[in-house]
């Protein structure tokens, strides 16, 4: 990476401040031929007259260098903080790819820290995880794992495994006869809680997803059940447009919202039913397909009508989805026709799903459906807890490293020979170093950078 690449590290659009940022070995020299950079000191701001190959001025900037190696990247890096001009911007940008820059790829600030020791992968990843968090929870994560958190927490871990892979391999060079009992003991103990350690990591997953990716949840009911209300009334804004005339929502609406510091994709879908109407056939294939796909469903069921024959299909069709049912427009219903009306909903679904009633119209038992969504998580504790693993790729190298560990001790019970036992502890060891990047390939690296924004 001996080439100098250059970016705009602020938002398309306009803004009060736009920053141009550069990065390698000629960042200090392209900046010469925006400004009289003789005079710039590293880590001081410096108020500065922006020209263009002709002497006219640009605009004024503020400029900071950051000499390598004490920078984000680790290189030479200039930001040139002028005003938040798209044209002006573009102007800046282009002045330095004419004198050599080049225009840098998604992440490449990023990769190009990484390349040089400045951070790791995990906390290059949470750089990325930072920028795109869509909750304060989600956000907290992020830090703690551009703090090194995670990194600190693997360390123990790999230390531990070469110190039982350090024994096999002495046992293979130096022993003749077979590991003695008492020390293949004392190995299968530490291979047994390392690999408890592991999946006690990996445990975490499920609610670090939540916090960082959150749920799909999906509205799904007959025509004129009352979901476009619903969706309206979760989101506090009248989004879906809602008639009597059933069969108005004829395509899927998604918004998000949040619930419990977790973001939430909420779906309202067409109503479920036979139709000749064309158009609307064609949502309901749609609502099929995302009822497949969605974390949650909420299947509504109208408490001023009985229970209908689409009503048991729809229950039947979800029976091994994730679900919950809402039984809606009980402002219509007396109470005692509504403990009726939940009985039967519990007879026919049994007590292990959810049934909550809500009015749409008028919000009673909006809350008691969030909660419901949520089930018994409590995301603001899980998250203040300790660190939770949020990324899936995260997530598979743990499991995999757990597996090889799992395999190299039913090598052992076998009283197979250290080269069998060694393979499947190399293997997890090299899984533990592909989190952090020790292991891993330039290709995984491209895949991963590419999700990164340009300019960082």
């Amino acid at each position: 990476m001996n080439d100098t690449i250059v970016a705009i590290a602020t938002p398309i659009g306009r803004s009060g401040i736009g920053v141009v940022r550069l990065s390698g070995p000629d960042s200090l020299a392209i900046l010469s031929n925006l400004t009289d950079a003789s005079h710039v000191e590293p880590r001081k701001a410096h108020l500065k007259q922006l020209i263009d190959e002709s002497d006219i001025p640009i605009d004024q900037a503020v400029v900071t260098f950051f000499k390598a190696p004490h920078s984000f990247s680790g290189e030479d890096i200039v930001e040139i903080s002028c005003h938040g001009s798209p044209i002006v911007l573009r102007q800046v940008v282009d002045i330095c790819l004419k004198h050599g820059a080049r225009l840098a790829e998604p992440g490449e600030f990023t990769l190009r820290a990484l390349a040089n020791g400045r951070m790791d992968l995990t906390e290059a990843e949470a750089v990325r995880d930072l920028i795109d968090a869509q909750t304060v929870a989600s956000a907290r994560q992020a830090v703690r794992q551009l703090s090194g958190e995670f990194s600190h927490q693997l360390k123990p871990i790999k230390d531990e495994l070469l110190d039982v892979i350090v024994v096999l391999e002495s046992a293979l060079e130096f022993v003749e006869d077979d590991l003695p009992d008492l020390q293949t003991r004392s190995v299968v103990e530490k291979l047994n809680s390392i690999k408890q350690t592991i999946e006690n990591v990996a445990a975490t997953y499920k609610t670090g997803h939540l916090i960082r990716d959150g749920l799909r949840v999906a509205i799904v009911g007959r025509p004129n059940v009352g979901k476009s209300s619903l969706f309206n009334a979760l989101l506090g804004s009248e989004r879906a447009i809602v008639t009597d005339i059933a069969g108005t929502t004829r395509d899927q609406l998604h918004e998000r919202l949040t619930i419990r510091n977790v973001p939430i994709s909420l779906i309202d879908t067409a109503g479920l039913r036979e139709t000749a109407d064309t158009v609307e056939s064609i949502g309901v294939e749609r609502s099929k397909r995302t009822m497949a796909d969605a974390d949650i469903v909420i299947v509504m069921i109208d408490a001023s009508e009985p229970f209908t024959p689409d009503d048991y299909d729809i229950l039947e069709s979800v029976s091994d989805l994730d679900h919950l049912i809402a039984i809606n427009k009980i402002d219509k219903v007396s109470e005692q026709d509504l403990d009726e009306i939940l009985s039967d909903a519990n007879l026919t679904v049994g007590q292990s799903v959810s049934v909550i009633s809500v009015s749409a119209k008028t919000g009673r038992g909006l809350e008691a459906l969030k909660s419901a969504v949520m089930g018994p998580l409590d995301v603001d504790d899980a998250s203040a807890a300790g660190f939770l693993v949020s990324d899936a790729r995260h997530y598979d190298l743990l499991l995999r490293s757990a597996a090889e560990i799992a395999q190299s001790l039913t090598s052992l019970e076998e009283k197979a020979s250290e080269e069998i036992t060694l393979i499947g502890l190399h293997n997890a060891l090299r899984y533990l170093g592909q989190i952090t990047g020790e292991t891993t390939t330039d290709d995984m690296l491209t895949r991963i950078f590419t999700t990164f924004c340009i300019g960082k």
